[in-house]
């Protein structure tokens, strides 16, 4: 079987960057590459598409390793269609070449972190830390950031400085949930002094934050279980707990802090008063999907359901009825996931009190969402509301119904995911299937009835075993990226019109995608015969 790593070079390219170049006086001179990436740039890829090459010059990326290098030399190489390769050139690596932000591996002097930290450090902002950019905003999202560096996490023990990368972006994570665990995007770390800024909305939201470190604060229930996946995923492959400090521990238990508060009815159990919810937003705004209605708490929920509130979706959209199961099922299986992890370091109680909580989620899931369809039988809903009102539809953003296989909350054979698979691939089943003469896929209310997401389409293909829906999803995605570089939302009846040229989550889908095909399906991509391909 093939793999990339076997020879690990971890110095080579980066060293050579540092030590004999005036970096400051380069870089200055690079192009932002939001511009950099509306462009075509040579040599174009030698299929018929001839994609453009998008990948900045080795001076002006943002982070570099070797072994990176290594597996797209690797998968490039083997691949028959050199319009994908071109493609998974680009896309593979662009977090890395430019969405690293701000990195420090934690070897440098400590700075005054008592300067960033009211009442002393706390260590607060020590060891490594990695800020991520979401791409075009200069801010990260705890979603997208862990979504990001996933593809990077299996190279991670062979490669030290990716190990590193991915430690600081836990830790920077960690910090960020301390200070604002409602929140779902945040500004620039104190140490970094890279400057704070806005989103240029009015917003009135409790709790309170302080601007200039986040960036938006839509309490979204996934953010935070991608916070523990970002710790969880590296576990999984370097066995190394140098991510569970005491920062990391205060930021969990102020995540369960969290789920407790979510977890409560909107009114009284016992008494049946209305009880105000611990978090409101409220936005100026015309678009509804924006804000929360009923003074920014939203519909009603009902209590004793095990289930955990969610304001927003992963989309940023508002949500409509507040337990949003796609992000429950997955908070269920990283709340699992870290308990054994924290057991494993001898916490005990704190294990238990993690899979008492994953279970009762688990458990609410089953029993409030998944609903009977009068066509398609039974399925997963999209939201509920514990009184019995259902949403059904899904969304390309994950976590989603689609995506709950590789969440690891069910198995792709299980029937009631097949099921609702069935129905949110339908027009008829989900009303944000998006069908036109140049692109079909799930989309949402985020960009609106006309553009679906290429993510969708990546995630069709990762839950199937169905080889010409893998292949016609993969060449579904190739035709909408003109510009060598897969975007947010696509025009379903003019593949042109696009959002965002520059969406590094998107990116890093894709290379998970051809390298989820690579390993299970090699013959689709590489030929027939052709051994599997893992990285790592």
């Amino acid at each position: 079987m093939a793999a990339a790593g076997d020879k690990a070079n971890t110095g080579g390219t980066q060293d050579v960057l540092e030590s004999d170049l005036d970096q400051a006086r380069y870089k200055a001179a690079c192009p932002e590459y939001q511009h950099y990436a509306v462009f075509s740039h040579r040599p174009l890829s030698e299929g018929p598409l001839a994609l453009p090459y998008q990948r900045p010059s080795l001076h002006c990326r943002t982070f570099t390793s070797p072994l990176v290098e290594k597996v797209i030399e690797d998968v490039t190489s083997r691949m028959k269609d050199k319009d994908l390769a071109r493609l998974f050139e680009n896309a593979f690596p662009n977090t890395l070449d430019t969405t690293v932000r701000w990195h420090v591996d934690g070897t440098q002097k400590k700075t005054k972190a008592k300067h960033y930290v009211a009442g002393g450090s706390n260590g607060a902002w020590e060891g490594p830390q990695s800020f991520i950019v979401t791409g075009d905003i200069n801010a990260e999202w705890l979603r997208d950031s862990t979504n990001q560096l996933a593809q990077y996490q299996a190279l991670a023990p062979k490669d030290k400085k990716i190990e590193t990368l991915i430690l600081g972006a836990i830790n920077t994570q960690a910090e960020y949930v301390i200070e604002s665990p409602y929140c779902n995007a945040f500004q620039p770390p104190p140490p970094s002094k890279i400057p704070p800024t806005s989103n240029g909305q009015h917003d009135t939201v409790h709790p309170a934050f302080e601007s200039t470190k986040v960036f938006e604060c839509k309490y979204e229930l996934d953010s935070l279980a991608h916070f523990l996946a970002l710790g969880n995923q590296f576990y999984a492959k370097t066995k190394s707990t140098a991510f569970l400090t005491k920062r990391w521990y205060i930021a969990l238990e102020t995540l369960l802090v969290v789920l407790y508060e979510q977890s409560k009815s909107t009114f009284n159990e016992t008494t049946g008063k209305f009880e105000r919810n611990e978090y409101t937003f409220q936005r100026v705004t015309t678009v509804s999907t924006e804000t929360l209605g009923l003074g920014g708490v939203g519909n009603p929920l009902n209590g004793g359901t095990g289930l955990i509130r969610s304001a927003f979706r992963p989309s940023d959209d508002a949500t409509i009825l507040g337990f949003f199961i796609p992000a429950n099922a997955m908070m269920a299986v990283e709340l699992k996931r870290t308990a054994e992890i924290v057991g494993s370091a001898g916490k005990v109680e704190l294990r238990k009190a993690l899979l008492a909580r994953a279970s009762s989620i688990k458990k609410g899931v089953w029993e409030h969402g998944v609903v009977s369809h009068k066509r398609y039988g039974e399925v997963f809903a999209f939201e509920v509301d514990g009184y019995g009102s259902q949403i059904q539809m899904d969304d390309a953003n994950l976590p989603s119904l689609l995506a709950m296989p590789l969440l690891g909350f069910v198995d792709v054979s299980d029937k009631t995911y097949q099921n609702t698979r069935k129905m949110i691939l339908e027009k008829s089943g989900n009303p944000y299937y998006l069908t036109g003469k140049g692109f079909s896929a799930i989309g949402g209310p985020h960009i609106g009835l006309q553009h679906a997401w290429p993510m969708s389409r990546l995630v069709q293909a990762m839950t199937s075993d169905d080889d010409e829906e893998i292949l016609d999803s993969l060449e579904a995605v190739l035709k909408t990226s003109k510009l060598g570089l897969i975007h947010e939302s696509i025009n379903v009846e003019r593949v042109a019109d696009y959002t965002r040229s520059w969406f590094a989550w998107a990116n890093s889908v894709f290379a998970q995608t051809v390298l989820d095909v690579a390993a299970r399906k090699p013959h689709l991509i590489f030929g027939k015969d052709a051994e599997p391909y893992r990285i790592g």
